[in-house]
């Protein structure tokens, strides 16, 4: 056999391990491919579906933050006080479900993705709590320029952390595989 023949020959089983004679040795642990959700009500994950409320208040604290800057109207900086402080709270009660899918699942554990994943999510955390922390001694006052400036950084900390989430379920399958393959 040729080299050439040798090379398409041998191309799918390189694609299989991980390049020419390499064996990826997380791959071949048998928990790997488990990634069924363990957290759930009725085979829906807890973690899906609370984050979506996380990320809808940081855009409402943002959004509230520059009607504000834009009107005025001191109604916009008390509903950004409140979306602030929902989207901390139900960001801590998703980030329990996570954590704990993260730690019971064995094949989601074993991910690098799950963990840069947790990281972002918790750098995240961090900053709704500093957001809301800081429009409780004043939310007119928070505002301009320090609460629109950590909004803007809570906005950009969603979408990131929510992109490594979606590329965690779209592309691995993370907590809607049913089955051990």
């Amino acid at each position: 056999m040729s080299d050439t023949e040798y090379g398409q020959a041998d191309a799918g089983a390189q694609s299989k391990r991980g390049g020419p004679g390499l064996i990826d040795p997380i791959r071949e642990q048998s928990d790997f491919h488990r990634l069924e959700s363990k957290v759930a009500v009725a085979g829906h994950p807890i973690h899906a579906m609370l984050v979506a409320f996380p990320v809808a208040f940081v855009t409402g604290t943002f959004g509230a933050d520059v009607f504000y800057w834009w009107t005025g109207d001191l109604f916009w900086a008390r509903a950004a006080l409140w979306a602030s402080g929902m989207a901390f709270l139900f960001g801590v009660a998703a980030g329990i479900a996570g954590t704990v899918e993260l730690l019971w699942v064995p094949g989601i554990r074993q991910r690098s993705a799950s963990w840069t994943h947790f990281i972002i999510a918790v750098m995240l955390l961090s900053i709704l709590g500093a957001n809301w922390g800081y429009r409780l001694g004043g939310y007119e006052e928070a505002v301009l320029p320090y609460g629109l400036l950590i909004s803007t950084f809570a906005v950009g900390f969603a979408g990131f952390t929510g992109w490594h989430g979606g590329k965690l379920v779209f592309e691995y399958q993370v907590g809607i595989s049913s089955t051990g393959k």
